[in-house]
């Protein structure tokens, strides 16, 4: 199979042997693709490595053969988002997030799309709380795993005064005293179903407790290096 022109971001990048790298992109017609770029620490490859890093949109020319395609061409689409501090934990849990749940060689469009909107989220300088939370709800849905969130597992509607604990099969249900730590509140689901104005405070807290245990289930109960960084940060943070 080849690759022409195929528009991308990049997600992980890594060196391998002297003078080759593996990247993995999200492509806008392909899903997530691996590819080996040889030859590319030399001086004159310098635009070459600067298209290849994360965050990176990028045009990219490839042939498949095997489990990688090798790498003809690629060329940068605009500069990567500069990023610091928070932000730049959010960008590495995005990337690893999506490396890690999205399958190779699958046509997502509508994932290839949510990325590109809560990069540009970010690049803007928006808070990346809620921009994180939409992406993880289009991430479930564009792979199959998503629910309804307007109403609870057994087809009641969400109750903006309750708490809602998200089960990965059964979707929403009213969560019990016990469980309020890793419940959602139903003004928070509402406001995710309705993706139009930003929940504060404790409602959009409560979306992250929440979603965290359905990303948890779809990935084999290994969770994420960037989780651990971003709550490192959380800690740091002064009150």
């Amino acid at each position: 199979m080849r690759f022409d022109a195929e528009p991308a971001f990049v997600l992980h990048a890594r060196p391998w042997r002297e003078t080759s790298l593996l990247v993995e992109v999200l492509s806008a017609g392909h899903g997530r693709v691996g590819l080996l770029a040889r030859g590319v620490q030399g001086p004159k490859k310098h635009l070459l490595r600067a298209a290849l890093q994360p965050l990176q949109h990028i045009r990219f020319d490839a042939l498949q053969r095997g489990e990688l395609a090798q790498l003809r061409a690629a060329e940068a689409l605009d500069a990567a988002p500069l990023l610091q501090g928070e932000a730049a934990l959010s960008a590495f849990y995005l990337n690893e997030l999506t490396l890690r749940l999205a399958p190779r060689l699958d046509p997502l469009p509508e994932l290839y799309h949510a990325y590109a909107r809560v990069r540009a989220a970010l690049r803007a300088g928006m808070a990346p709380a809620w921009p994180l939370r939409r992406f993880e709800r289009d991430l479930l849905d564009a792979l199959g795993l998503g629910f309804t969130l307007h109403e609870d597992g057994d087809g009641a509607p969400i109750d903006p005064a309750a708490r809602y604990l998200l089960d990965p099969e059964h979707g929403p249900r009213r969560c019990r005293d016990s469980e309020r730590a890793r419940s959602a509140t139903g003004s928070a689901l509402l406001a995710l179903v309705s993706d139009e104005v930003s929940p504060t405070g404790e409602d959009l807290a409560s979306l992250r407790r929440a979603l965290r245990p359905v990303l948890l289930h779809h990935l084999g109960g290994r969770g994420l290096k960037s989780w651990d960084l971003l709550g490192e940060l959380g800690r740091l943070m002064p009150r």
